[in-house]
């Protein structure tokens, strides 16, 4: 599956955008996010520190925007009859997973985006942030630690673990 998604970026945009560029954005989609980026990255064969790098900035740069902007969003697209059924399914999944934060708030924000599992990260640790009123102060530390920690356990598996069999 990543290299039919990696195929598609680079022949969407590939005579447009670098590589670096692919990853950056692939790092910033939700669901996909560091996660998916840093994949990305080892199969196009990207330095590891350049990658950290674009995978890193790509999953960060989206937080504030989401952190101050989602809960108007969802609010006004509820308003509307197409949008309603998706918003509160999104919201009804987010909260079915807010309890895991809603205990800790800092750490438990920190460990939600942090571990890579299907349905955890950025995205959706601010959107649950964002439902549960976790200030700004408070949610965006904790979500940035999220990310390096991701960052830290997905580096270990798409760029020491090969490496380190490699040698063998």
């Amino acid at each position: 599956m990543q290299d039919t998604l990696i195929q598609w970026f680079q022949n969407t945009l590939g005579g447009l955008v670098s590589n670096d560029v692919i990853v950056f954005i692939i790092s910033m989609v939700p669901i996909l996010e560091l996660r998916g980026g840093l994949i990305a990255a080892r199969l196009m064969s990207i330095p590891y520190v350049r990658a950290a790098i674009l995978c890193s900035v790509g999953n960060l740069v989206p937080i504030p925007f989401i952190l101050w902007f989602i809960t108007p969003i969802f609010t006004w697209l509820k308003k509307t009859k197409l949008f309603r059924p998706l918003v509160e399914k999104l919201e009804k999944r987010a909260m079915g997973k807010a309890d895991k934060v809603e205990k800790a708030e800092f750490w438990g924000l920190v460990l939600f985006v942090g571990i890579p599992l299907p349905g955890t990260g950025a995205w959706t640790g601010g959107l649950i942030a964002s439902m549960l009123g976790i200030k700004f102060k408070k949610a965006f530390p904790a979500m940035c630690l999220g990310v390096f920690l991701a960052l830290t356990l997905m580096s270990i598996f798409t760029y020491v673990i090969p490496y380190l069999v490699s040698l063998f």
